[in-house]
C-alpha cells in the first residue's frame, strides 16, 4: 500500500537525517550515532495510524533497509528530512527527539508527529 510505504520511508528518512549531524571527519563518532527507535504517528489524513522501527546511525550516516533518504541534523540538533514527497522536521537532544511530518497517501494529505529515542 502506498500509505504504508510513505510512512515507512518517512520514518527511515527522519533517522537518516540524524546521520549528517556533525561536520567532523567521517571516521569520528558523531553525537547521534547508535541505534534509534522511531515512532511515526498520523494525526490527520488516511496514512497508517502508527508505525515504529529501529534504525542505525553510524559515523554520521544512517542505515535503513529499502529507503532512499535525504536529510540533515544541524549543529543544534535541528532535523530536516525529505523522502519521496514526505517531509519531517524537529529536534534531537541527547538521547531523544521529536517533531512533525507531512506527506500524502493516494493524493490525500497526511500529517502527524514523530518521536525518537536512542536504544
Amino acid at each position: 500500500m502506498r500509505s504504508i510505504r510513505i510512512r515507512d520511508m518517512l520514518f527511515a528518512s527522519f533517522v537518516a537525517s540524524a546521520a549528517t549531524f556533525a561536520a567532523a571527519p567521517v571516521s569520528a563518532q558523531q553525537p547521534y550515532d547508535g541505534l534509534w527507535n522511531v515512532t511515526v504517528v498520523t494525526k490527520t489524513g488516511s496514512c497508517d495510524a502508527s508505525t515504529s522501527s529501529t534504525v542505525t546511525v553510524a559515523d554520521g550516516k544512517i542505515s535503513a533497509p529499502n529507503a532512499a533518504i535525504s536529510g540533515t541534523v544541524g549543529s543544534g540538533g535541528l532535523v530536516r528530512v525529505s523522502i519521496n514527497g514526505a517531509y519531517a522536521n524537529g529536534q534531537l537532544s541527547g538521547n531523544s527527539g521529536s517533531g512533525k511530518w507531512n506527506g500524502a497517501s493516494a493524493g490525500v494529505p497526511c500529517s502527524g508527529r514523530w518521536e525518537a529515542s536512542r536504544q
